[in-house]
């Protein structure tokens, strides 16, 4: 069993918190925020010590894993500092997604994980589905054959204001990272945006991309649309046929070229999954069990590399729109 500490303890830092507790391969040790009344008040409710200082943390219970829900601009700006600190202490570390809002930060999270031996992964949660994990392996056995285009949208309700690049750098991330893990690593971006009324930031974007394969993409992602209806859409094409993930987790659909008749996934109403906590469910179980069973860093479901390059990918989207010009993603 792994011992678990979580650092961070919002909302997102708390279903962390409870999750690990539910799972048969974790063992939660100790919470810690920077804010004592947060610490506090998580730590009575999971029954575990509260600490107030991450390094002071890691010495004294020294976990096996880590969990870092810190936010900060742009949800991802007081990420770093602690995932450095939880590596160099010989922690594993799931950190939530942006890996950071600063591509040199994000670098330096990648390298401390390299240097360390020890495994990084982030909270990439709407891959860990089983309509994406299907989708992925019809991808894998040739099914829709040579990639050619792929188009992805997501859309939440969040009216605050913060950069002008924070649902850019913010929402992203899980969009970014489902494009490459079904086609692979982007090349080139191109990004359009507007602000709807009465905002202050880039809340809506459209995103042209092309892949190292040669196949194109776009992906839309907007702040602006209220919930209450589906919230993100995948369709990938290629050669021999075409698939489109119905939000998240509820359907997937294989389009063979030439043959009218279709493959379906559709989430089962018993034993699937429940509501968007359990996708949150499946990463953590996957991280946990991928560090019992001693994967190797670079091969980690979800890595900070792969974190890395999503928020490259961003980095150029916001070049392209500062210059109006496709960039190159470096």
């Amino acid at each position: 069993m792994l011992r678990v500490a979580v650092i961070g303890m919002g909302p997102i830092g708390n279903r962390h918190a409870r999750i690990y507790r539910e799972d048969s391969l974790a063992e939660l040790v100790a919470v810690c925020d920077r804010i004592r009344e947060r610490a506090d008040t998580a730590a009575k409710a999971l029954n575990v010590p509260a600490f107030y200082d991450a390094e002071e943390m890691l010495r004294t219970i020294r976990p096996d894993v880590c969990s870092v829900a810190t936010g900060g601009i742009e949800y991802g700006s007081d990420h770093a500092e602690p995932t450095i600190q939880a590596l160099k202490a010989g922690a594993h570390v799931l950190c939530e997604k942006p890996i950071s809002n600063r591509i040199e930060e994000a670098e330096a999270m990648v390298a401390a994980a390299r240097e360390t031996g020890r495994c990084l992964g982030i909270n990439f949660n709407h891959r860990f589905t089983p309509a994406a994990r299907l989708a992925k392996r019809w991808v894998e056995e040739g099914r829709i054959g040579h990639p050619l285009f792929m188009n992805v949208g997501m859309w939440i309700k969040n009216p605050n204001e913060s950069s002008p690049y924070f649902m850019i750098k913010a929402l992203n991330p899980h969009t970014v990272d489902i494009l490459r893990y079904f086609f692979g690593d982007i090349e080139r971006v191109q990004c359009f945006a507007t602000r709807a009324p009465g905002r202050t930031i880039w809340s809506t974007a459209q995103f042209l991309m092309q892949f190292q394969s040669g196949a194109i993409g776009t992906l839309t992602g907007s702040y602006d649309i209220e919930r209450g209806h589906p919230m993100e859409r995948v369709e990938a094409a290629g050669t021999k046929g075409r698939f489109v993930l119905e939000d998240m987790w509820r359907e997937v659909t294989l389009y063979p070229a030439g043959n009218p008749e279709k493959t379906v996934f559709t989430n089962p109403v018993f034993g699937g999954m429940r509501d968007f906590e359990d996708t949150f469910r499946n990463r953590i179980h996957t991280f946990l069990e991928q560090v019992a069973a001693g994967v190797l860093p670079d091969q980690i479901d979800g890595s900070g590399a792969d974190g890395l390059a999503a928020q490259k990918v961003l980095a150029a989207a916001v070049e392209s729109l500062e210059t109006g010009r496709a960039v190159v993603v470096h």
